[in-house]
């Protein structure tokens, strides 16, 4: 058995996807405490930050810095937009963007 256990109003259940348990994650443009809404948001905030967009996959949004080996891949779908693909803009923009509870 995986997942985590919630006590909850004198009762103990498992949760097994303990991700669906905790609050949604967004992102946030820590500058303009802006939360990101949409793809297009974001790439005006990183394309201000000197990334540029790729267009090989087109399964992939896909942005690249030239002064670095960075790159960032994140799913077509603004919707399978999860928590670990803000996390990677976060360390790849560490003064720039934060993850925060909804």
């Amino acid at each position: 058995m995986s997942g985590v256990w919630v006590f909850k109003n004198g009762v103990v259940r498992l949760v097994e996807n303990a991700g669906e348990y905790h609050g949604k994650k967004v992102l946030v443009h820590v500058p303009t405490n802006e939360v990101v809404t949409s793809y297009s948001v974001l790439e005006r905030k990183l394309s201000s930050l000197g990334w540029e967009r790729y267009y090989d996959d087109p399964d992939l949004l896909q942005f690249h810095k030239r002064s670095t080996v960075h790159l960032i891949s994140l799913p077509k779908d603004f919707n399978k937009f999860k928590s670990m693909h803000m996390y990677d803009i976060v360390v790849k923009n560490r003064t720039e963007f934060e993850v925060r509870d909804m």
